[in-house]
């Protein structure tokens, strides 16, 4: 991630919109665009198309470190989509097009072809990835044969699908790696059960319910019988944990101990009243290299002051795959994560846990000018009622806490001033809930972590974005949280994500989706200069009920093609939209990205608007006029009561026009 300069907010703003705006007009121009006058068009390589179903973190790592590896792929000409979609995996398009919304955002297909296998003999790698020598052709899909239910793996570990253009070839396969074959009506057919943003979605609250549990777990390291007591089983900290016995509590009393201190047992450190340790300036003031270790109940101060530095912060680009950048014999993802440990899981910290499961860190005060925590390949850990205060100016200090390869539950804690507050890199099914995080560059920070939930935090105050979503993860959820006041309250980038019943105002930018087959619901996108920004290439995601409030633009920039945001006869909330109702929906459509719509929440008496036959007669020309249309969002059924109803109570926005002239707007599926 390259970050920009140390100009004004605005400024800068321009700048980031102009590079993005630059990036997206390369990555287009490279994109093979459809040609609709050829009756019957040719495949092209798949680095052209538009591609779907592989993390880029997979992508990343097949590139530089598996030259070998074959993916399943298939690519697909579309009659109302002008590039071509290359989609990782056969059960990848079959599961798309069966999406309800899939024809009606892209048009049906007008050519397919998918890999061929069938002169390649291909081998299995002990993942079940497919090898071979070369790339395999491309074949129509109406012509291959398909096995199904095979020991072939793709990298996320679901099962491959392999497609060859010759019955025997495959049938030989099925024969040796297991598996069955299937023509193509009878794949389209097929039982296919992916990973999907609704899945993530029923899943929010098993998750929450492991994290009770893993809380419920590692609370238990506070209850251990004492085992050794600083002043009775030595002068020092250090005396102590040497004195007790694996399992066992080390007291300290009330005043202040030296640091730094290192735990390499599996003891629970627990202060009684105002407990304190205190570093000497110059390093880590806690060392935590033993398993089910705990700390609970201190002042840590005295950190010393070795922190990323601007040129990390502000000018630096974490390189992928580089061998010029770092030593030794790794590839791939290890130049990305050497890169990252070096910038970000080094230098000075209050606590260092490294290596260790299972760890707990409770009701804990941690003043630094450096780190407060750094969790190191040590998943399992919680941490829970702390505080992290750390430098004013973010370019000066380090994150409040960074789990690099460490998943657990961080969660009633407080990270206020730093880089980041919260950074995590690889710590796939992280759960971070209910914290305040303000001040900072980026409040909480997501690094090729997927199967995370962000719930219930309050973000505030950012330079840059409240909660971000990087590097292209899958099936995140982000729920709940309150972002305000800060230039982009939340992006999301990656894939079949849940971001749902956050609450997004006072920002320069409220949402940005760059994320692809994920839902958007029951959001309140409020006060904002620019309501949603959409930079995803693909119209795969489910945007509905949510409330789009007093923004300067509802919509601020739409890339891509032409969006829907309707689902199952029900769109958004839209200030401004106006027509009759039939007591659920307004029934004229509603366009925030047309520059007539767009500006009716800024324009007096919208009510009088409704019923004025302009507004009629301009439905019918926005239906007619393609140019209306492209790179554009229409909202088919806006709802015509708001869906957050306490919000709007709450924040006294009881005057909403249209009002529904019966009943109120539907309860969205399965609200978790």
């Amino acid at each position: 991630m390259t970050e920009t300069d140390g100009r004004s907010l605005p400024d800068r703003r321009t700048v980031l919109a102009v590079g993005i705006g630059v990036l997206l007009v390369g990555g287009i121009a490279g994109l093979f665009a459809a040609d609709f006058g050829s009756a019957a068009p040719e495949p092209v390589e798949f680095d052209e198309t538009v591609s779907v179903g592989l993390t880029l973190e997979d992508e990343l790592r097949l590139k530089s470190g598996s030259p070998d590896v074959r993916l399943p792929r298939i690519q697909v000409y579309y009659s109302q989509y002008p590039y071509v979609v290359g989609y990782y995996g056969v059960d990848s398009f079959v599961a798309a097009q069966r999406e309800s919304t899939h024809e009606r955002q892209f048009g049906f297909p007008t050519a397919i072809y998918v890999t061929d296998y069938a002169a390649l003999e291909p081998e299995l790698t002990p993942e079940g990835l497919p090898q071979s020598d070369r790339d395999p052709d491309w074949i129509a899909a109406e012509s291959a044969f398909y096995v199904v239910d095979s020991d072939t793996r793709m990298p996320s570990g679901r099962t491959a699908i392999l497609s060859f253009g010759d019955r025997d070839a495959a049938t030989a396969f099925a024969d040796e790696h297991g598996g069955r074959v299937l023509d193509w009506e009878a794949m389209l057919e097929a039982d296919i059960e992916l990973d999907s943003a609704g899945a993530v979605r029923d899943r929010v609250q098993d998750q929450r319910a492991t994290a009770d549990r893993s809380v419920e777990s590692r609370f238990a390291l506070r209850d251990r019988p004492v085992g050794a007591v600083v002043g009775e089983n030595g002068t020092t900290v250090e005396d102590a944990i040497d004195a007790a016995p694996p399992n066992t509590t080390v007291v300290v009393p009330e005043g202040s101990h030296e640091g730094p201190i290192e735990i390499d047992k599996p003891v629970t450190l627990r202060g009684r009243g105002d407990a304190r340790i205190v570093g000497d300036d110059n390093g880590t003031v806690v060392t935590v290299r033993s398993s089910r270790s705990a700390i609970v109940g201190f002042n840590i101060s005295g950190v010393g002051n070795t922190v990323p530095g601007p040129d990390v912060v502000d000018d630096h680009t974490h390189r992928f795959g580089d061998p010029s950048h770092d030593q030794g014999d790794t590839v791939g993802d290890d130049y990305w994560d050497e890169d990252v440990e070096e910038d970000y899981a080094t230098g000075d910290t209050a606590i260092a846990v490294g290596t260790a499961e299972n760890v707990l860190l409770a009701d804990l005060d941690i003043d630094t000018s450096a780190a407060g925590i750094i969790l190191y390949d040590s998943p399992g850990a919680i941490v829970r009622n702390v505080t992290v205060v750390g430098s004013a100016d973010y370019r000066d200090g380090h994150m409040g806490l960074v789990a690099m390869r460490s998943p657990g539950v961080i969660e009633n804690s407080a990270f206020v001033g730093g880089l980041d507050g919260i950074y995590t890199h690889r710590s796939h099914g992280i759960v971070v809930r209910n914290n305040e995080v303000r001040g900072n560059r980026i409040g909480i920070h997501l690094m090729f972590t997927s199967d995370s939930l962000l719930s219930g935090n309050s973000v505030s105050g950012q330079e840059y974005t409240g909660i971000h979503v990087m590097t292209g993860p899958q099936r995140n959820a982000v729920v709940g949280n309150r972002i305000r006041d800060t230039e982009t309250a939340l992006a999301v980038g990656g894939s079949n994500s849940y971001i749902a019943d956050n609450v997004l105002t006072d920002s320069y930018l409220g949402l940005r989706i760059d994320a692809t087959n994920s839902i958007v619901e029951g959001n309140v996108i409020a006060e904002n200069d620019d309501g949603v920004e959409t930079w995803a290439l693909l119209p795969t995601n489910r945007v509905t009920h949510n409330d789009f409030v007093d923004n300067d633009r509802h919509v601020g920039v739409s890339s891509g093609r032409f969006r829907i945001w309707t689902y199952d006869g029900a769109g958004n909330y839209w200030e401004g939209a106006v027509g009759p109702t039939d007591g659920t929906v307004i029934q004229r459509p509603y366009t925030p990205t047309d520059p007539v719509d767009g500006r009716l929440h800024r324009v007096d008496g919208t009510g009088t608007l409704a019923r004025a036959p302009a507004i009629d007669a301009l439905e019918g020309f926005q239906g007619a006029v393609p140019g209306m249309r492209a790179d554009g969002i229409i909202d088919t059924a806006p709802l015509c009561a708001p869906v957050n109803e306490a919000w709007f109570n709450r924040t006294g926005r009881t005057n909403t026009e249209p009002i529904c002239a019966s009943g109120t707007a539907p309860e969205r599926e399965l609200k978790p």
